[in-house]
């Protein structure tokens, strides 16, 4: 495959019969020593998984929830979760590929995830949550129109689903962004 912008993309929403292989896509952009081999790892800052297949699933089923599938020849590359939220869309559960990450694959899903929320729910607003120690993912979806808000909440420390955090001074912090 070449670079991200060059690829075909398929963009569909996920199945029951993808739950595995989002898991796995998933864990591998924020886990474990795969993660290390793109730049959206967690992996100095949270052990353990990042979610699960009943997690995954859940999404899937969940009313004005989708979780949208990105293939390239074959094979899922890409994944995020878009929840409606009254005049707001919810942005989440994102992974790219760790071996495809820097190429534009992420730019070009989250563009089309804001035009699908746009245009099929007729949404003004996108929200999500970031770790406040991710910086450089902050700053990247910053040069993508998303505006911090100050506005925190606490990390499930108390959760391992999430993770087992490795410091103390974990939260997230709302982003967002107009859509008009």
């Amino acid at each position: 495959m070449g670079t991200a912008a060059d690829a075909v993309l398929t963009f569909r929403d996920a199945t029951d019969a993808d739950v595995d292989a989002l898991v796995e896509l998933i864990e591998s952009a924020y886990r474990g020593e795969s993660s290390r081999a793109g730049w959206t790892t967690e992996a100095d800052i949270l052990h353990g998984q990042r979610t699960d297949p009943e997690g995954v699933r859940e999404v899937v089923k969940a009313p004005d929830s989708r979780l949208i599938t990105v293939e390239s020849e074959g094979r899922i590359v890409a994944c995020c979760q878009l929840e409606r939220r009254g005049a707001h869309a919810y942005f989440g559960m994102f992974a790219v590929s760790p071996a495809l990450q820097g190429a534009g694959l992420g730019r070009t899903v989250i563009a089309e995830a804001e035009r699908q929320a746009r245009e099929g729910w007729g949404v003004t607003e996108m929200h999500m949550t970031v770790i406040t120690v991710r910086e450089d993912l902050i700053a990247w979806y910053e040069r993508r129109g998303y505006r911090r808000t100050g506005r925190t909440t606490p990390f499930p420390y108390d959760d391992e689903r999430f993770g087992i955090p490795q410091r103390d001074d974990l939260e997230f912090e709302l982003l967002v962004k107009e859509l008009a």
